[in-house]
């Protein structure tokens, strides 16, 4: 299977995390997941294939979060992912999927035990430079 990110190009984190996965001799499928949000039921199996709740998925740094009171601890997982599906903003970037799992890359270089034959180093737009130990 070719990797899988739920991507957004305004997002430092999301750019590098995808230029790894090229330098890494991938070529992904990228899904804009602002443009194309996936459907509850796939939202429900990435968090699932990730063993995160919804609401560690949650990108609470949003202006949303605030309006719709997401904070509220007695909110329900089912009340996070319908207020992520209407507004998807609020998902939290880049989320890859590969044969070896899947994983919300936040740091970018939680994408290295993702690949298949991940680079060892790279240089982040920031230019700070990241090195994965293959071993």
């Amino acid at each position: 299977m070719e990797p899988l990110i739920f991507h957004n190009p305004k997002c430092g984190t999301s750019r590098n995390t995808l230029a790894i996965i090229k330098a890494s001799g991938e070529e992904p499928e990228v899904v804009e997941y602002l443009k194309n949000t996936p459907t509850r039921d796939r939202l429900v199996e990435l968090l699932a294939q990730m063993q995160i709740s919804p609401r560690e998925l949650l990108r609470s740094k949003e202006a949303i979060n605030d309006e719709l009171g997401l904070d509220n601890p007695e909110l329900s997982d089912d009340q996070i992912i319908d207020a992520m599906i209407a507004h998807p903003i609020l998902i939290n970037r880049p989320i890859v999927v590969t044969d070896k799992g899947a994983a919300l890359c936040r740091p970018s270089e939680r994408v290295f035990e993702l690949l298949a034959n991940p680079v060892s180093s790279f240089t982040k737009e920031d230019g700070e430079v990241i090195t994965h130990d293959k071993h």
